[in-house]
């Protein structure tokens, strides 16, 4: 495995970065101290330094050689999750109730890294523009820094993504032309009826059984409304109704999540839930609202950056250390709006076969794969603005 020699001799410097990431993790839209370690680092790089796209977000801007050449983003996210962390090590965090259970400080570090590396060796002929951003878990601050301008004010040619990946093999990396990651929409549907006694069920209109039939209907749309080879998930989350034993309620709410890896899909989902919902209800002698949002669209790498990306990993780390054929994952990635706005690729970086899931509270980022992701980072750099 070819890890940069120059990045291998920080590697200490990045361990120390993550975990400092780790112990003090901020939510959405609220990265202020991580940020401002960031804005610190970057200009100590000697890196100029642009704040405040989406709130909390930073990118950096790198130039070298004749300042006409090529241009390349490369995204790290910055947010933590509002999960109690059951880690006991030092690094864990020290803010109750929320963690790095999803790797955002090692993805961090590791950019941080590369922009070290880049700044130091300016062996590139273009801009590197180095985008940190907010609310990557569920408040979409993916799509916020596109409609804030991010690629008007850094026109950037191509822009790539990693994430680190359980499952996969210790610095292994993982790319692929099409999808990578599904859409995250989210749907709740509200039951309308009339409450009355627990003991006297035939003067009221039941929501609660109603609701218990339309959560098991609900599964009938992947499984007997769509191709079986096309990818699709409904998964209804959240059954809300009533407040005591003895009294049936009047309003019962529904919330859940789809993922699918195309608008027909998508499509075919939202009006296959209305339709069974009006059906349900109707059987019922109930009322259904249907609430649908489309928050994160699919994740589909382009041809072209997909492929360059394989390639810069194959001759950077081996053939054997990276795979371009694989299953998709029906989680989300808001880095998704990013190549809606431009061609680029998102990949996924092995930190182990039995490294604890994504989103566990026993989670934490792999150190180990900190100068791999790094050096894959600043590969793509060099190898998209060419030399000097």
């Amino acid at each position: 495995m070819a890890i940069i020699d120059e990045i291998s001799a920080f590697h200490a410097e990045m361990t120390s970065w993550r975990r400092d990431f780790h112990a003090n993790p901020e939510l959405a839209f609220n990265e202020f101290r991580t940020s401002q370690i960031i804005v610190a680092k970057l200009r100590e790089f000697g890196i100029e330094v642009h704040c405040g796209l989406a709130g909390t977000g930073v990118v950096g801007t790198l130039r070298t050689g004749s300042g006409n050449g090529r241009s390349i983003a490369l995204r790290a996210d910055m947010d933590a999750l509002p999960i109690l962390e059951k880690n006991d090590f030092a690094h864990a965090s020290k803010t109750p109730g929320v963690m790095h259970a999803c790797g955002h400080d090692g993805h961090t570090a590791m950019l941080l890294g590369a922009a070290r590396y880049l700044a130091l060796t300016r062996s590139f002929d273009g801009t590197v523009f180095f985008v940190f951003q907010p609310a990557e878990e569920n408040e979409g601050g993916g799509r916020v820094m596109v409609e804030d301008g991010l690629f008007e004010q850094f026109p950037a040619d191509t822009v790539y993504g990693l994430h680190n990946w359980p499952g996969l093999p210790t610095g292994t990396i993982a790319v692929q032309p099409g999808p990578m990651m599904a859409c995250f929409d989210v749907f709740e549907i509200e039951l309308t009826g009339r409450g009355g006694h627990a003991g006297m069920p035939h003067l009221a209109r039941d929501v609660v059984l109603a609701a218990s039939r339309l959560v098991d209907s609900l599964q009938s749309i992947v499984a007997r409304r769509l191709d079986p080879l096309l990818p699709a998930v409904v998964s209804v989350t959240q059954l809300e109704a009533g407040t005591i034993w003895n009294v049936l309620p009047d309003l019962a709410r529904i919330r859940g999540t789809v993922r699918a890896m195309s608008g027909v899909v998508q499509d075919k989902i939202e009006e296959s839930m209305r339709e069974i919902a009006a059906g349900v209800a109707a059987s019922f002698d109930v009322e259904a609202a249907v609430r649908y949002e489309r928050r994160v669209p699919p994740t589909i790498n382009s041809t072209d950056a997909a492929q360059f990306a394989a390639k810069v990993a194959i001759e950077t780390f081996g053939a054997g250390r990276v795979s371009t054929s694989f299953n998709a994952s029906m989680a989300a990635e808001d880095f998704a709006f990013m190549l809606q706005a431009k061609p680029g690729a998102y990949a996924w970086i092995g930190c182990g076969e039995d490294h604890a899931a994504l989103h566990n509270p026993y989670f934490d980022f792999n150190d180990n794969i900190l100068p791999v992701g790094a050096s894959f980072l600043a590969s793509l750099a060099e190898r998209t603005c060419g030399s000097p």
